[in-house]
């Protein structure tokens, strides 16, 4: 593997190279037209087409980022073109429908598959097919779009390198050549703390590297999701069935998706967000023993908690990396070994987060709040059927 203590070398003599090649270019069509005036139009705007899919345009000697993209076909392209990678996942397909009532052209890239995608189309969003995973199918998607929203990750069965970064890579890279004039990344709190974290480690070096890209950038840190505590914590203490804990006081400050994909509209239309690394944080930061008591408050009933020491996912990813076949197995561990490590993933400086975003702080959902919304919904439908709390059917 490689090391991604590289990365933003590597990020920053590519976007050079890319520079400079767009100069020459630019140098080589001005003397051409120059010494041929009998040159034809369609010539000229072959070179015109080419000209306007550099991502800076040299003028008088200095970079200067182009103050009115134009796509290669011409046209010139709206502000409010986007383009959502990774749109049918939790989070990404928040922001897909937060854009769409914003009145924002959404475009989605989706895997091709057999079962595709068609509650995005229902909802008003374009969608086209492509693999992260190859590079060429990636073009035909960012023409005509301004702003790309990049939430896609790998899953669990999925090669992480493979696509949290080589792809990552490819997609800036595409995305810088081809005129993309704001690109926001969602990334993990502290990463740059735990590099030592194959997937922390990946998700900074991807930082690294859009800084070098020459794009108009918004990076979010993310603390943690509300919604897998429902499945984690809600359905279990309803369901009266074990669920698996920690012994640690590790506190997280849990945000609604939704809230999120709020966020992200915000830092794609306002100027105050280029360029800033921001770490988004619900209102307050809870222990898993904390979310725990809250279900059981409004669930009425006691949870039983299996919990694992911290010591024993160490243990477990020390053997596991000793195996090859283990290796993705370890770097999973890992990641849970830094959320089990008595740490806070929280933000101090949300108040200055709200002022960028031009957001107040009570437009955010709490934990109680989601949970309380949850369990009133649930336990009124028990209510009505006549059911009981074993009952599965709790994902509504």
């Amino acid at each position: 593997m490689m090391s991604f203590a590289q990365a933003p070398q590597h990020a920053s003599a590519f976007f050079t190279g890319t520079k400079m090649n767009a100069s020459r270019r630019h140098s080589s069509e001005t003397s051409s037209t120059s010494s041929s005036s009998s040159s034809s139009s369609s010539s000229s705007n072959r070179r015109a087409m080419r000209h306007n899919t550099i991502v800076r345009a040299e003028v008088d000697g200095d970079s200067k980022q182009s103050e009115t993209p134009i796509a290669p076909a011409g046209t010139p392209v709206r502000k409010t073109s986007m383009l959502v990678i990774g749109a049918t996942g939790t989070l990404g397909r928040q922001v897909v429908r937060r854009a769409l009532d914003e009145g924002y052209d959404v475009r989605c890239l989706v895997r091709p598959r057999q079962n595709p995608a068609d509650f995005l189309r229902d909802w008003g969003a374009t969608t086209v097919s492509a693999d992260l995973t190859k590079p060429e199918t990636l073009p035909p998607a960012f023409v005509g779009i301004h702003t790309i929203v990049d939430a896609s990750t790998a899953r669990p069965e999925e090669d992480s390198y493979a696509i949290d970064w080589e792809a990552k890579k490819n997609t800036i890279q595409i995305a810088a050549a081809m005129g993309i004039q704001k690109y926001v990344f969602y990334s993990i709190d502290k990463c740059e703390k735990y590099r030592e974290v194959p997937l922390m480690n990946m998700k900074y070096a991807v930082e690294e590297y859009l800084k070098a890209s020459g794009m108009n950038f918004c990076v979010l840190r993310l603390c943690g999701f509300m919604q897998p505590l429902i499945a984690g914590y809600a359905v279990p203490v309803l369901e009266e069935q074990p669920l698996w804990g920690t012994d640690d006081d590790t506190k997280t400050a849990y945000l609604d998706t939704q809230d999120v994909a709020q966020m992200t509209m915000a830092a794609v239309r306002r100027e105050e967000a280029n360029g800033k690394i921001l770490t988004l944080a619900g209102p307050k930061a809870y222990s898993v023993n904390q979310v725990i008591e809250l279900c059981e408050k409004l669930g009425g009933n006691e949870a039983k908690v299996s919990k694992v020491p911290v010591l024993l996912l160490k243990f477990t990813r020390a053997l596991t990396r000793f195996f090859q076949w283990s290796t993705a197995a370890s770097d999973r561990l890992a990641f849970a070994e830094v959320l089990s490590s008595g740490v806070e993933f929280n933000s101090d400086k949300m108040a200055e987060t709200y002022k960028i975003l031009g957001m107040d702080e009570s437009e955010t959902t709490t934990l109680e709040e989601y949970m309380e919304e949850y369990f009133s919904k649930i336990l009124k439908k028990l209510k009505e059927v006549g059911g009981e709390s074993r009952q599965r059917d709790f994902y509504l």
